[in-house]
């Protein structure tokens, strides 16, 4: 009978233990990235003296374990741009002041005055910085570093160095009849100069092309290194001349690099014309322009993609990335060591980090503006309140059953 006591009371110690996860996985309903974590039972048992199989005896249950349930929790829309969810396996990387390092899956990130983005707590997000961008978009990546964006961050002027413009010629227009148009470029220091190209008929198809810019920036252009060149249209109204694609040298004087050349870009790179100037019998007239410089801008707010790329919006109209973020897959996520404030760190268990960008190898992407919603099922949670709650109630049955007997067993002797 003593047995059965003790026994008992090992059941109710271990369904207490079992509430109080369940406790805490309700109070964590709301936890950003939070995984409920499951309960695990053991029998007890006692051999006989005899150490003859079959003859164990059960002494009760002890709590065996806890472990986390690493399912995706459900994604929350906000309007914070620096909030980032992962979608699919791995963590975001943060350091504290002294370098330790812990992993989190809730992405409530912001920027501090200084620049650095990081975590409610002051941990800094790690990532990887863009130390290069490409013509065609791609960019080069440094290492792991704490991410930081200053305020006053600028970026530099491009200088143009090639335009387009469609446009189309009157067919109709008479000898000497003039039209003329501006296009905007940016000089080395960022500064916009107008350039006129003014077009001059002289014939049938025929025009010639003379480029100009204001007396306060530079003394004049030239083009195709001459005052003017022809430009003429065959039957079709489709350019023949200039052959190939035309310079304008803009000699400078405020300061600027001189001379500037910009390429007028008419033909493609096997020679064929790209069709953006016409000479078809309808009024002169331009419908399209472009240029590929830009002055100097300052950083106005930055935008993360699926990938992690923070890129900076300038205010010169330039997309800029700036940084990547790094997110760390584990050999085991069970063997993670809670560290409390949604962090964990690296463990024996757990093997070492594999960090990396987010869409590489087994890692997931970033969902921008999301955060990630506890995992905690409230309906599965209350039914193991119930399920336990009983089994706490029988035990103590047993306990004041076992008393009972007792009890009778000492009133043999009466």
């Amino acid at each position: 009978m003593i047995g059965s006591l003790f026994a008992g009371i090992s059941g109710l110690n271990a369904n207490a233990l079992a509430m109080t996860v369940i406790g805490d996985n309700i109070a964590n309903v709301n936890t950003t990235a939070f995984k409920s974590t499951r309960s695990s039972f053991a029998n007890v048992l006692s051999q006989s003296l005899q150490g003859a199989l079959g003859n164990e005896i059960g002494r009760g249950v002890q709590f065996w374990s806890t472990s986390p349930v690493w399912s995706q929790g459900s994604m929350e829309n906000t309007s914070n741009p620096t909030d980032m969810a992962i979608n699919g396996k791995g963590f975001f990387i943060v350091n504290d002041e002294g370098g330790s390092t812990y992993y989190t899956r809730a992405g409530q990130f912001h920027f501090d005055r200084e620049g650095y983005l990081i975590n409610p707590d002051g941990l800094f997000v790690q990532g990887y910085q863009v130390t290069s961008v490409n013509d065609d978009g791609t960019f080069t990546l440094g290492g792991i570093e704490d991410i930081y964006v200053p305020g006053e961050s600028t970026t530099p002027p491009h200088a143009s160095e090639e335009f387009t413009i469609d446009l189309n010629l009157d067919a109709g227009a008479e000898v000497n009849d003039e039209y003329s148009t501006s296009i905007t470029v940016y000089d080395s220091l960022g500064n916009a100069i107008d350039v006129t190209l003014t077009f001059n008929n002289t014939g049938a198809g025929q025009w010639t092309v003379a480029a100009s810019i204001p007396a306060s920036v530079g003394t004049g252009a030239t083009i195709g290194g001459q005052a003017s060149i022809p430009v003429t249209f065959d039957g079709d109204g489709e350019l023949t001349a200039p052959a190939a694609n035309a310079t304008i040298s803009l000699a400078l004087t405020n300061g600027a690099d001189t001379p500037q050349d910009i390429v007028w870009d008419l033909y493609d790179a096997v020679g064929a014309s790209r069709g953006d100037v016409t000479g078809y019998a309808s009024p002169s007239t331009v419908v399209f322009q472009t240029q590929d410089g830009y002055p100097s801008g300052y950083l106005r707010g930055v935008m993360v993609d699926d990938k992690g790329i923070i890129t900076g919006s300038y205010s010169n109209g330039q997309l800029v990335p700036l940084f990547q973020m790094a997110l760390a897959d584990f050999p085991s996520y069970y063997g993670l060591a809670k560290m409390g404030n949604n962090l964990y760190s690296e463990s024996l268990a757990s093997g070492q980090a594999m960090p990396g960008t987010p869409g590489s190898g087994r890692l997931g992407n970033v969902s921008p503006s999301s955060l990630e919603m506890s995992n905690v099922d409230l309906a599965s949670e209350f039914v193991k309140m119930i399920t336990t709650q009983r089994a706490f109630q029988a035990n103590s049955r047993v306990i004041t059953t076992s008393d009972e007997i007792l009890a009778e067993l000492i009133n043999i002797k009466r």
